[in-house]
């Protein structure tokens, strides 16, 4: 595999099919964004100028340009034996996509922002081993929970002296952020062997060094792994390194007696995960509740002249509820909405585990709490610093992959789960406040439309806006043609992601009808979790 730059020829004078549907116009990573010099002719909005092989370029337009100052889009030529290097493989309209490798894209998520710092500037947060070059220098690779970041520093070199990222947020000439590691998108181009970014990837080097570092360190830094990904061998060792999901995460904790506290976009289906460990969680809702209600009231016996304290109703149902002996969670929700006061309360529940210093939590009653961050929250506030200290936090990412077994489970419509799996932009789309906007909680809403009007999908848009209605409309009406099944050998499948293995069930419901046995066939080969989600799907359409 060699990296390379894109040619004059490739991009305008005998253009590559994937640039008469992708266009040839590139957006900027939020990297590239704090990273690259703006004179005022580089930026268009998030799109960039960027270097061509030779002494072309292509300007923030897509046109053909001469400009010094550019940003890289690296592509790879590959060699045989590549192409199983790569992962989430997806076709749309036309275009081919795959992941390969990392690299540092995206500011970091809000929420985590200030933790990031805070660790940063105490030097408790952890280096992973990793590097990559940003601007001809080495920027260590620091791991916060399950995130990889790297930090750097803002150019001074723009017209205005900020810039706006993928967030919307503004930061500063000068200022240092974290930007998020995260895999690498590329267009793939199956038959000149050519993996293309999807975006301009680097910047803040002229074409020598950006072509010299294109050739030496850039696909050993984008393929790297951190310290992590490698368990200790060494003879005589009493400890292991383990992978664990989200939901394990929060069970090992739960087991432990340590209280968890669930980061997650509103609709990640926090309070699902916490129902799914323990089916009968007390579930305390803290936006509806005050310090009195939380703490129970204190009435006044005028027979005795005497002041009663009088237990809350909820503590009375979790004493209930653990009766039973086995470990029952009690689960504050929406934490951070909470007011300062009510969450102050809920510190002396975690810390002492005594309610208004005077009732015992029972032993085997396991505290999980969840909540939002400001970015999501007009009423959110931060968790004051020692109730934070209190908690183990997860954070948590509902994906197309993790969703589709909870889909199962929970009998969500085929046709929503069927688009999902070749579709996974559309899990989450933003929120607008002018119209529907899609997230895994309002697929659910959809799942219950459909099933309730027989599949009419003229219902989706008020839910999920028109933009993805009509993409949900489109790809069923595109797959009303007969789907040939490939034949793949064991090694293949076993290389393939879980992303890749649902687009081929879901290839195979198309081709069942038809070819039954050879769909049953290699649906089985993909494993049981594949072949009950095609068995549930085949049903559940089966029967409209």
């Amino acid at each position: 595999m060699k990296s390379i730059f894109l040619s004059h020829k490739q991009l305008f004078e005998n253009p590559l099919p994937l640039f008469r549907a992708a266009g040839t116009s590139v957006h900027a990573s939020d990297l590239v964004l704090v990273t690259i010099p703006d004179d005022g002719f580089t930026l268009s909005g998030d799109r960039v100028n960027y270097f061509l092989s030779g002494g072309d370029c292509a300007d923030r337009f897509g046109r053909d340009h001469i400009d010094s100052n550019c940003a890289v889009r690296p592509v790879l030529l590959m060699e045989p034996g590549d192409e199983k290097l790569l992962s989430q493989v997806r076709e749309s309209g036309g275009i081919v996509t795959a992941e390969l490798g990392t690299f540092p894209s995206v500011i970091l998520e809000s929420s985590m922002r200030e933790m990031a710092e805070k660790q940063y500037r105490d030097g408790t947060l952890k280096k992973t081993g990793m590097s990559y070059t940003i601007a001809g220098e080495k920027r260590d690779v620091y791991r916060l929970g399950a995130k990889q970041i790297i930090r750097v520093a803002v150019t001074e070199e723009t017209p205005s002296g900020y810039v706006q990222l993928s967030d919307g947020s503004a930061v500063t000439a000068g200022e240092e952020i974290f930007i998020e590691v995260r895999p690498v998108r590329w267009y793939y181009d199956e038959i000149n062997k050519l993996l293309i970014s999807g975006r301009a990837l680097f910047a803040g080097l002229g074409r020598e060094d950006a072509a010299a570092y294109l050739t030496d360190g850039f696909i050993e830094e984008l393929l790297a792994e951190d310290d992590k990904e490698i368990a200790s061998v060494a003879a005589g060792t009493s400890y292991h390194i383990e992978e664990h999901d989200e939901l394990d995460l929060i069970r090992s904790f739960i087991e432990a007696d340590i209280p968890v506290f669930i980061h997650g976009l509103t609709g990640d289906g926090k309070s699902d995960r916490v129902k799914e460990i323990d089916p009968d969680v007390l579930d305390i809702e803290l936006v509806n509740e005050t310090p009195e209600t939380i703490n129970g009231r204190a009435v006044y016996n005028e027979s005795t002249d005497t002041i009663i304290d009088i237990k809350p109703v909820w503590l009375v149902k979790l004493e209930r509820l653990c009766e039973d002996g086995k470990p029952h969670i009690l689960f504050f929700d929406e934490l951070t909405n909470a007011t300062k006061q009510t969450q102050a309360v809920i510190f002396k529940i975690v810390l002492e585990r005594f309610v208004n210093n005077r009732w015992p939590l029972p032993e085997n009653a396991r505290i999980v709490a969840a909540g939002n961050d400001r970015a999501e929250s007009s009423v959110a506030h931060d968790l004051a610093e020692p109730l934070f200290g209190r908690f183990a936090h997860i954070y948590i990412r509902t994906t197309v992959e993790n969703w589709m077994p909870w889909a199962v489970r929970k009998n969500i419509n085929p046709y929503v789960m069927e688009f999902l799996a070749n579709n996974d932009l559309y899990l989450r789309t933003s929120f607008t406040g002018t119209e529907g906007y899609a997230d895994p909680r309002r697929w659910e809403m959809v799942s219950r439309v459909l099933d309730s009007s027989g599949n009419d999908f003229s219902l989706l848009e008020p839910i999920v806006g028109h933009e993805t209605a009509e993409a949900f409309i489109r790809f069923f009406r595109a797959q009303e043609e007969m789907v040939d099944i490939v034949k793949y050998t064991d090694a293949e499948l076993a290389r393939m992601s879980v992303a890749r293995k649902y687009q081929i069930a879901q290839q195979c419901l198309y081709a069942a009808s038809a070819k039954p046995e050879e769909a049953a066939e290699l649906v089985k080969r993909l494993g049981a979790e594949f072949e009950a989600w095609f068995r549930y799907v085949l049903e559940r359409k089966g029967r409209h």
